[in-house]
Parts: C-alpha cells; sequence; structure tokens
C-alpha cells in the first residue's frame, strides 16, 4: 500500500526570502550572521536557490532546530531553513518504508507514524530535531542490534553544489549514499529521506539505580540481556541510573500522569535545573547536591510505544561532548574518568551517559565497523567546560575514540583519518559532489580538511 503526501507541494507558500538575522543554536555556543535566509518549499526552489547562491560566490548551509553544539550550520553566506519541507511524502507499506520531508521535527514524524499504525526500530532520547539535522550528525539511541538513526536509512534526496537533485541508496549511487546518510552537510543539502519503519510494537522499559561497581562489572551482560541499554552515573557519586528497554507482548501500561510528572517534569527538569543553577553559583556544593541527586529517582517500570519509551523531554540546557569507543574499551574508561574527576578539583553537576550500538557500514559513522560504546558529558550552560571536556577527551582520544560529530570536541581531520577506516573515501564523495566546497565552512574545513 503506497500512501500520498500529507502536505502536497502546490498548496504551500512559495520560498521566502529573508532579511539577514543572527541566527545561534540550542545551547548558545555558536552564532552566525549569513548574507541571506531563504525558506524553500520543494526540492526545485532548494535547488534554484543553491544555483544562484554559487552565482554569487555565497557559501550554503542548512540548519534545523539548532541542536548541535558544533558549527556545522554556521555560515556567512546562504542560510537555508527547512520549516516548508515538512510532511510525509510517501508511506510504502509493503516495502516498510516512509519518505519525509527533510525538515520534519523527528516528534512529528514519530507521532504521525504512530498513527499509520508504524514505527521507527531505535532513535535517541530527543526528538525536537529535524530528520535531516539528526541524521546528518549521527544521532543514535542505545541498541544491542538496532543502530543509528541514519542506519534506518534507505534513500536519500539531495540537492548537490551544481544545483542537481540527487537520489541515493543501495542501488542506486551507493557510494554517495555509504556517505551521505551522516553528511555532515558536506556533500548537498538533504531534501527527502527514506526511512525503513516496521509495525509498531511495545516495550518495557526498566530504569532502576544500581551501584557504578556493579554496572562496570556486569556491562558485558547487561549489554547482552537487553535490546536496549543504558546508564547514567552520577560524578562525585558511586550512584548511577539503568535503563533497560525490551520488546513487550503486553498491554499498554504507561507512567500514570502524577508519577510521570514528576519523574520526567519536577525531578528530571524542575528540581535539576534549580539544582544546575545552585551548582553553577556555588560550585562546592555540586558533590552533595549529586548524592542527593542520584537517590532521588527511584525504580519504576512502564509499557508504551517505541517513541514515548526511547524519548525524554530535555529542557535543562547544556553543553555537551560525546566519544564512541570501540564496545570492550567502554568500561576501563569509563573508570579513568571517574578516577581523574574524583583526583581533580572539578565540581561535574551532569550525569555521564552511557550507551551502544552495532557496528554499522555508513563512512563516518561513530560505529562505522566496529561496535561501539559512547561515554557523553555534559555541564550546565553558561559552566566553564573547557577543563572537564579536556580532560575527558585525552581519556577517549586514547582509547581510539570517535567525536560525535554534532557535539563538542577538538579533533581535526589528520586525527580522525586515523581513527575513520573509510575517511578517504567519505573525502573522495565530497570532491566529486563539491570540489568548490560551496558547502564548506570552518568546522568542516577542520574536520574534513581543505
Amino acid at each position: 500500500m503506497t500512501g500520498t503526501p500529507r502536505t502536497p507541494a502546490a498548496a504551500r507558500t512559495a520560498t521566502a526570502v529573508r532579511a539577514p538575522g543572527t541566527w545561534r543554536n540550542w545551547a548558545g555556543t555558536v552564532t552566525a550572521r549569513p548574507a541571506r535566509e531563504v525558506t524553500p518549499a520543494s526540492a526545485a526552489e532548494l535547488a534554484d536557490a543553491v544555483r544562484r547562491a554559487a552565482d554569487e560566490g555565497l557559501k550554503v548551509k542548512a540548519v534545523g532546530t539548532g541542536h548541535s553544539f558544533t558549527a556545522a550550520a554556521a555560515t556567512d553566506g546562504l542560510l537555508i531553513r527547512p520549516g516548508l519541507l515538512t510532511g510525509i511524502r510517501e508511506i510504502d507499506r509493503a516495502a516498510g518504508t516512509v519518505t519525509v520531508e527533510s525538515g520534519t521535527p523527528l516528534k512529528r514524524l514519530n507521532q504521525a507514524l504512530a498513527r499509520e499504525g508504524l514505527t521507527l526500530t531505535n532513535m535517541g532520547d530527543i526528538m525536537d530535531q529535524t530528520v535531516a539535522g539528526a541524521t546528518s550528525t549521527g544521532t543514535h539511541g542505545t541498541g544491542r542490534e538496532s543502530a543509528s538513526i541514519s542506519a534506518q536509512i534507505r534513500a536519500l534526496e539531495l540537492v548537490t553544489a551544481d544545483g542537481s537533485v540527487l537520489t541515493c541508496s543501495a542501488s542506486e549511487h551507493p557510494d554517495v549514499f555509504a556517505a551521505a546518510r551522516i553528511g555532515l552537510g558536506a556533500l548537498g543539502v538533504v531534501t527527502a529521506i527514506t526511512f525503513a519503519v516496521e509495525p509498531v510494537f511495545l516495550l518495557t522499559a526498566r530504569e532502576e539505580p544500581m551501584a557504578f561497581d556493579r554496572v562496570t562489572a556486569e556491562f558485558d551482560q547487561l549489554v547482552a540481556e537487553n535490546e536496549h541499554f543504558e546508564f547514567y552515573w552520577f560524578p562525585h557519586t558511586g550512584n548511577c541510573n539503568t535503563k533497560r528497554n525490551n520488546r513487550s507482548a503486553g498491554p499498554a501500561a504507561p507512567p500514570g500522569w502524577v508519577s510521570g510528572w514528576i519523574e520526567d517534569e519536577l525531578l528530571s527538569n524542575g528540581v535539576f535545573q534549580a539544582a544546575c543553577s545552585l551548582g553553577r553559583a556555588v560550585p562546592a556544593t555540586i558533590p552533595a547536591i549529586a548524592k542527593i541527586s542520584s537517590r532521588a529517582l527511584s525504580a519504576r517500570t512502564y509499557t508504551d510505544i517505541p517513541y514515548k519509551v526511547f524519548t525524554s523531554p530535555r529542557r535543562v540546557r547544556f553543553v555537551e561532548m560525546e566519544y564512541a569507543l570501540p564496545r570492550e574499551a567502554l568500561v576501563e574508561a569509563l573508570r579513568e574518568v571517574r578516577a581523574m574527576v574524583e583526583r581533580s578539583p572539578l565540581r561535574v553537576s551532569f550525569p555521564v551517559e552511557v550507551r551502544t550500538a552495532p557496528a554499522d557500514d555508513i563512512a563516518l559513522s561513530t560505529a562505522s565497523g566496529r561496535e561501539s560504546a559512547y561515554i557523553a558529558v555534559h555541564l550546565y550552560r553558561g559552566t566553564p567546560h573547557r577543563a572537564y571536556f579536556t580532560a575527558v577527551e585525552r581519556i577517549m582520544t586514547a582509547h581510539g575514540g570517535r567525536p560525535h560529530w554534532g557535539k563538542l570536541h577538538t579533533r581535526d581531520a589528520a586525527y580522525l583519518a586515523e581513527v575513520y577506516p573509510r575517511f578517504g573515501e567519505f573525502t573522495a564523495v565530497r570532491d566529486r559532489l563539491d570540489p568548490q566546497r560551496l558547502f564548506g565552512n570552518d568546522y568542516l574545513r577542520r574536520v574534513l580538511g581543505d
């Protein structure tokens, strides 16, 4: 069965051109002042905007909701906003796919799929990003067998530097497909994505406090026994909070309204916001706050459809760095991070997040060619982060870590070429599709080279 577009292109507003203004990302870590902004209503209009920018000598970047902490989308040239490129183009139930416009927020996609009785297999824990922004930077959740959102892509449509609209898949331009599923905005502007989907199912989530020593000792077993396992360690304590998600026959048993509000809004957002503000003002209070916070979240079990289990509201703004390690290096690296924090004067108010992913075949995926585990460190926005992130990054790179493309890091092309076996394959595709670096900026120059 094939569906029809939910928002016909003919019914959309034509391309809007805005006077330049200052663009800021979600965390406030990046600002840019483009020469011009456009909001195209179709791939054809976007292609025309790209051609005109090239004729005028303007660089071109597309932005989503700004959830990347890096300057991957910053430009002083033409800024493309995808606000009119939204909605589902087609649902193909026989093939098990959905094709969606690139500016569609993940939240809207998940809600629309649920109404159709469909779901993505896996996703990250935030769904405010656009589908193109999330996939272009390698957004991922956690999974024993199911990989990142980008690994669920079956086809891509993008506008390349010469203004042509190119479609790629495993059978059509496969070299481009191997690179463009996590393209960093370096190969073109994505206009539509075809995802693999499956009939909606239920997940049972089991959240449980657990000691750091137990989690690290049993890490391999916990990963092997659960479809999706992750945990958070609270620095300055020996406490963790674990989450195990597994498919369930049901029935659905979502968190009660009151208990869900207490856990997800009051404690995880409201009280946590106040604690972070206090810690930023008076860093000496952070260890005591961490001990209280790590004991505040109680064990709970609930069952619901996937996106309601995988994702959580994140209203406390922060800065983040995340590295992917060979999975076998996770425990040693995390213990090194803990030891570093304990012997340093650092005061860390945010928990450290640990997730896993199977190996995939995407050139610049953080899990490319190897089973991976992720260590993500955060600090409350406005808190000096350089000393903490530098110390953690030193540990991560000693283990061959690969930085998340949308999160803070200091690595450059020379380092990245060593940890990504297919790095040269990606840059060769880039050289062919964008030899003049129409889609380039300072961030891409650092991480990909000239």
